[in-house]
């Protein structure tokens, strides 16, 4: 049975690594294939905007004893009141049909009763409400100047954080990764898109760059003792931090989604289309893209920007150049580098046993009195006392 905190701790202290930025090629193709997949929906299947940015009359029928063919029964009451245009019936919890139509404006009534006697209800039970186009204009909008703002401000926050522009371009391209493929299986799956899947866009973008910063954070003191000590290049230190990141990072995205997934389930289920249904399943999605750019976009993407820099090459050479000089000697566990002499054990403790830490082969041997240490130096004869 698999030890999560063993392995945990394995990838923490570098016993045990996946190579993240190795693969980044890999890492990089699936993710232009979701983009591509996701443009597609975007431009060819176009967005499946509500009634809220698009305008439009909307009836609520409540008391429905019996919805069996309900989109059929709204097309026809709508198209006997004389509304042209496209339907959308929607059942929202147990007894209530909702139906969008174009503005019906003076065919108001004429709708509610026509509506009533498909349902078979009081025209009492039937309500409605216009929302015109001007508002979800004004909406959309909004909804852009905060995106924009948003990003430039996290932009300008990241460079002066990490001291780097680098790390702010890769941070603020694993966002745009995560909006996109997120708007795009809206697109491609017709989820309807409301002020409140907005507000889930917004909330996920937040999101995907706290969990982005976690592990640029610890990029960032795995390097700059990596540039002090000279042990390994920047790139390994860079994947040492992604998997350090890496549990926590899949912890706090599974107790993120497991609430979500309950509250999406009962949308689905019991509500229906709604504001809970259409903020859970943005952030449901949005959630599970952030964390998968902050592992496999973000940091690999950093190490591509800094590949070329004149310390990070410095670096690289004197790490290639000094090779395990550089380095500190591995124990028995760790695992050495390719070509690297094995250890040899020299000199022994008390109790005959082994030392704990071999010494290189690539160096001198150190003499067995001074790896066991003071207590087993051979007896001087005492001073002549007079």
């Amino acid at each position: 049975m698999i030890n999560f905190a063993q392995v945990g701790n394995d990838l923490y202290t570098g016993k045990r690594s996946i190579d993240f930025i190795g693969r980044q090629k890999t890492w990089y193709a699936l993710s232009a294939v979701l983009i591509v997949l996701a443009l597609i929906g975007i431009f060819a299947r176009g967005l499946n905007f509500g009634i809220e940015f698009s305008g439009g009359s909307e009836f609520r029928i409540q008391g429905v004893s019996n919805s069996q063919d309900y989109e059929q029964k709204a097309q026809d009451a709508v198209g006997e009141a004389g509304i042209g245009g496209n339907v959308v019936a929607t059942v929202v919890g147990q007894d209530t049909v909702r139906v969008q139509t174009e503005a019906a404006s003076e065919l108001t009534d004429e709708a509610r009763t026509a509506l009533a006697d498909a349902f078979g209800v009081q025209e009492g039970a039937v309500s409605a409400s216009l929302i015109g186009p001007s508002w979800g204009e004004t909406v959309s909008q909004q909804a852009i100047r905060g995106l924009i703002v948003f990003l430039v401000l996290v932009t300008l926050v990241m460079a002066l954080y990490f001291r780097t522009w680098k790390m702010a371009v890769a941070g603020l391209v694993a966002l745009l990764h995560d909006l996109v493929i997120t708007v795009g299986i809206y697109s491609l799956f017709g989820f309807e898109i409301t002020p409140s899947s907005m507000i889930g866009f917004l909330t996920i973008l937040g999101y995907s760059l706290y969990d982005t910063v976690v592990v640029f954070d610890k990029v960032r003191e795995n390097t700059a003792e990596a540039f002090a000590n000279k042990r390994m290049t920047y790139r390994e230190a860079a994947n040492l931090a992604v998997n350090q990141t890496l549990v926590r990072s899949i912890n706090t995205t599974v107790v993120a989604l497991l609430p979500i997934a309950a509250v999406l389930f009962v949308g689905f289920t019991l509500l229906g289309p709604g504001t809970l249904l259409d903020l859970s399943l943005a952030l449901f999605i949005g959630i599970a893209v952030g964390a998968y750019s902050s592992i496999f976009i973000a940091t690999p993407l950093l190490v591509d920007l800094r590949r070329k820099d004149k310390a990070v090459v410095e670096l690289d050479r004197y790490v290639a150049r000094h090779g395990s000089k550089g380095r500190s000697t591995p124990t028995r566990d760790e695992p050495r580098p390719d070509g690297a002499p094995e250890p040899v054990v020299v000199g022994a403790d008390s109790s005959g046993a082994a030392a704990d830490e071999p010494v290189d082969a690539a160096y001198r041997p150190v003499h067995k009195y001074a790896q066991a240490g003071p207590r087993n130096q051979p007896k001087r004869a005492p001073k002549s006392k007079r």
